[in-house]
């Protein structure tokens, strides 16, 4: 079909040009002997301008039409298109198709609900906010090819049909028809699989790899995403790192035109949770978590007696705005991190309030002034309890804020690595989990612990932190025989079950197995970042919602009942 030119090309110097222009009509305005159509395709809109005597078909909102003109000079610009300078003068339109009224305003501002664009996603993907988003992307995956091609990087596809193993949350299973009572998962991640090509000599690999999940959703989190993932034999840790930090400057600089300087800071998980509450830190701001424990244990408040953890944050300015209404809410949220309550403290008039004041003398309100840098007109968030509880919940009330507050510089991005993770999680039972995979390499300092104390032992693992969001992480793998078997001791798997979860990747690593280690990064993740949304389904052409369901399809649904009975599998009521 002849087109000469894209509608958001067109600029002034295409003046006096013939062209032949396609897309969909975004507007129409009639004002009698002139009508104006705005015309819209995937790099924009033109303005196409209709004399009197150009007879046109009827035309109305969304119809697909041809248009052939000539480009002319606007006499009155307008600044907030590109193509603001210049319009087309209709010589003839054709409509190719034409369109009900959709139950959507198209445009970046739309009035519709998340389920209306969801439902109408192919509706919803002409909106140029989301077409811009999809763009972004795939020049995202572009820079990962370019990048890793150039790097010495083998790009293979991993199974989609493999193994049930054991990997964190739950799998999507897949019933064999061949072998009744039997399944395939589709894949958490490409793990196993790429270790055994490090094992098979391929030395680095990379994926654009599609992953499964059957988790609860949120807005950063969908059942299906995509990972742009990596191993590499004989490298080190900083080898690693440097590499990837190449692949993120150029992919900020081609995407959107942000300069990262590299090499990026690198953070200890202890000082993340400690200060920042969180092991993804937002630290584009200043607020931080401090200690209190040493002050508040000598109050006379019985909660701080026998507290694991008492942390604080200041808040500036919000005093006044504190009302009873608001504390209530901040005790409601501690009680969502499973906390007894959350302490309140305004600083006004040089005057400490609050229901805890009457339980701490002028000494220990001195110190927490101090030590809290509090200023007039500042409230002290206090928390105590179990450590990980008390930070994320002051880590979370530090971003709410910092979001409240406008303390967040637009368009910033702060990128750091955080390294130096717990290779185990101790759960209430006293036993043991892995907090990445029970394939991540102990730290060299700390190995020692895996027959002594596990609770001490460190990760070779690193996050990329991008504006406190994890864009991606990894770690370097364990490649000796007797360390793995004391990992998975500690994790409590029984010879019975490593040889049922892992048989043939363990058999594997008694042919040679060289140094290896490897990353992942979250392509939707990272796209939302680029793309300034905080919604992953901006990034998405076809999402899940919360439910994890596709409502312009109606999937999940149910299946014709032979199908089940070819699988030999019989749904309980």
């Amino acid at each position: 079909m002849e087109r000469t030119n894209y509608n958001g090309e067109l600029r002034i110097e295409d003046v006096n040009k013939e062209v032949t222009l396609l897309g969909w009509v975004a507007k129409k305005r009639n004002l009698g002997s002139l009508i104006f159509i705005d015309l819209r395709d995937r790099s924009g809109i033109v303005q196409i301008l209709v004399n009197e005597e150009t007879p046109i078909p009827d035309i109305r909102n969304e119809y697909v039409i041809q248009v052939k003109g000539i480009v002319a000079k606007k006499d009155v610009p307008n600044k907030k298109l590109a193509t603001g300078e210049i319009e087309v003068i209709a010589k003839e339109i054709i409509v190719l198709s034409k369109a009900q009224t959709t139950p959507m305003i198209i445009a970046d501002e739309t009035d519709a609900l998340e389920d209306t664009r969801l439902k109408y996603r192919y509706l919803d993907l002409r909106r140029p906010s989301l077409q811009r988003n999809l763009i972004l992307r795939s020049k995202i995956v572009k820079c990962a090819h370019e990048y890793f091609d150039n790097n010495g990087f083998i790009e293979v596809e991993t199974p989609i049909l493999c193994l049930s193993t054991p990997e964190g949350a739950r799998d999507y299973l897949v019933p064999s028809r061949i072998s009744h009572g039997s399944f395939y998962a589709l894949p958490q991640s490409p793990q196993l699989f790429k270790q055994l090509m490090m094992i098979g000599g391929l030395e680095r690999y990379y994926q654009i790899a599609r992953c499964f999940r059957d988790e609860d959703l949120r807005q950063d989190r969908q059942p299906e995403f995509t990972q742009i993932d990596l191993e590499m034999s004989f490298l080190d840790q900083d080898e690693i790192l440097t590499i990837m930090e190449g692949y993120l400057k150029k992919t900020f600089k081609e995407t959107i035109g942000v300069d990262i300087k590299t090499p990026l800071r690198r953070m200890d998980y202890s000082v993340a949770m400690n200060e920042y509450g969180s092991d993804k830190p937002d630290t584009r701001f200043d607020i931080k978590l401090y200690d209190v424990k040493d002050i508040l244990k000598n109050s006379d408040f019985s909660g701080f007696k026998d507290a694991n953890t008492i942390k604080a944050i200041t808040i500036p300015g919000v005093a006044k705005d504190t009302s009873r209404k608001v504390i209530d809410g901040l005790v409601s949220e501690a009680k969502k991190f499973g906390l007894g309550g959350l302490g309140v403290l305004k600083y006004e008039n040089n005057i400490l309030t609050g229901s805890l004041v009457k339980f701490l003398n002028e000494e220990i309100q001195k110190q927490l002034l101090e030590i809290g840098h509090v200023k007039d007109g500042d409230i002290i968030l206090i928390a105590s309890g179990a450590f990980d509880r008390v930070c994320f919940l002051l880590g979370s009330l530090r971003c709410k804020y910092a979001r409240e507050l406008g303390l967040i510089k637009p368009n910033t991005y702060d990128l750091l690595w955080v390294v130096n993770f717990p290779l185990f999680e101790k759960k209430e039972d006293g036993t043991y989990s892995a907090l990445h995979h029970p394939f991540t390499r102990p730290t060299p300092e700390t190995a020692h612990y895996l027959d002594e104390d596990p609770s001490k032992v460190l990760s070779a693992a690193y996050d990329i932190v991008i504006n406190g969001y994890e864009a991606g992480g990894g770690s370097l793998r364990i490649y000796d025989q007797e360390m793995q078997q004391k990992v998975f001791r500690i994790l409590g798997l029984s010879d019975e079950d490593i040889k049922r979860k892992f048989g043939f990747f363990v058999d594997a690593f008694n042919y040679g197995t060289p140094p290896h280690g490897g990353i992942a990064f979250g392509l939707e993740r990272l796209s939302m970042i680029i793309c300034g949304t905080d919604n992953i389904r901006d990034v998405i052409a076809f999402p899940k919602n919360l439910k994890a369901s596709d409502m312009m399809s109606n999937a999940p649904q149910g299946v014709d009942p032979q199908q089940l009975i070819d699988l030999g599998i019989e749904i309980s009521k």
